[in-house]
């Protein structure tokens, strides 16, 4: 054999090995991020442009707390398309009504667990307190709006105009009056630990979570003033509306169950337990929840019990659980087709994407970073 002719033939079996070799790494990356092991592929997050065309099955947003970013994430292909640097501990996001711009709830206090001494953190950045405002045309952080201390959650009125914003250190509402440049319109003061925000379909009211008083509180979105305590279950994480309005739900964290309340008389009619089927360490804590674009099924994200829940809406029953969806699934979302329900999942770095009808895993995204919120935007 000449020379030349030996020389290629190295220079294939060279390259043959190496694309083996990266492809047994990449097929590896999710069961290793799954053990809470540093992955080489979750810890670089590669970023992958998307071809033409390829964002006809939309687009899902993900706020990475750790790394002060928010990551943009092609469902179709299952892969990071982008990285948006925003500022620090981004948490809550929510499109705008147009779909144009996105807003991160931004926080310069400390990150600490439940039940953490606060007096030995480090000091909190309040210059770094704000909502940042993204163009998701040109995936910049157009500015950031102060909003008051602290910032986790917040939901935007019906006509786009104003943001209901949950202080959490504070314990009190910040209004925004996005029309008029974004400026802080007025405080109210609200339940202890605020956190999970919405707004009734109706826009009249709007429902806050207080963790550390385990209610939900009702505000006047014209009045500005509370109309309600609701009592739920211990820790209450987030809100949803059916869509017309009648019924909200409840994630109770410490409680391993739903708070069902009549939104209308704003009164708890009763609660959904979830009842686990994988066993794990802490079971289901119930963080974030979603309904369906038909609005029948609830999905709910049960944090450390590393699953999503199914509820019948009309029948107010669970009728599944997904479990090995990763790591802490907080942020939950679903297609606007009904078909897929994503999830960020802190620990393990990562975001799933599951089949709604089978519950299969069908891919858990790489992004690094502690994934917190998550949310969808439909095909433009």
């Amino acid at each position: 054999m000449a020379v030349y002719e030996r020389l290629v033939l190295i220079t294939l079996l060279c390259a043959l090995t190496l694309s083996s070799a990266r492809a047994a790494v990449v097929a590896a990356a999710p069961a290793v991020a799954a053990q809470g092991i540093a992955s080489p592929i979750a810890a670089s997050a590669p970023v992958v442009t998307p071809a033409p065309g390829d964002i006809a099955t939309g687009e899902i947003y993900v706020s990475a707390e750790e790394s002060g970013e928010v990551v943009v994430v092609d469902p179709g292909r299952g892969a990071v398309t982008a990285r948006i640097p925003v500022g620090k501990r981004p948490r809550g996001l929510k499109l705008s009504r147009d779909g144009k711009l996105l807003y991160v709830a931004l926080s310069g206090s400390p990150k600490a667990a439940p039940g953490v001494d606060e007096s030995k953190l480090p000091p909190p950045d309040r210059t770094a307190d704000g909502v940042g405002v993204v163009d998701l045309t040109t995936r910049k952080l157009l500015r950031v709006l102060p909003c008051g201390q602290d910032p986790e959650s917040f939901d935007l009125s019906l006509d786009g105009k104003t943001l209901y914003v949950s202080n959490e250190e504070t314990a009190e509402m910040t209004v925004l009056d996005l029309s008029g440049g974004g400026a802080a319109s007025r405080k109210v003061p609200i339940g202890k630990e605020p956190e999970g925000v919405a707004v009734r379909p109706d826009g009249k009211v709007v429902y806050f979570t207080s963790e550390e008083e385990s209610v939900v509180v009702a505000i006047d979105t014209v009045r500005l003033i509370e109309l309600k305590r609701i009592p739920t279950g211990p820790r209450p994480r987030s809100i949803v509306f059916t869509r017309n309005g009648a019924t909200a739900f409840v994630t109770d964290e410490f409680g391993g169950a739903v708070t069902v309340i009549d939104a209308v008389r704003h009164k708890a009619s009763g609660a959904i337990k979830i009842v686990p089927k994988a066993k794990t360490v802490l079971g289901p804590r119930p963080m974030g929840a979603v309904l369906s674009p038909d609005g029948r099924q609830l999905y709910v994200s049960n944090g450390r019990g590393e699953s999503v829940a199914v509820i019948d809406v009309a029948k107010r029953k669970l009728i599944r659980m997904i479990d090995g969806v990763g790591a802490r699934p907080w942020g939950i979302g679903v297609s606007a087709d009904g078909k897929h329900i994503f999830t960020a999942n802190g620990p393990s770095n990562d975001s799933s994407i599951i089949d709604a009808t089978s519950g299969a895993i069908e891919k858990r995204v790489p992004i690094a970073g502690a994934p917190w919120g998550l949310v969808v935007r439909d095909a433009r």
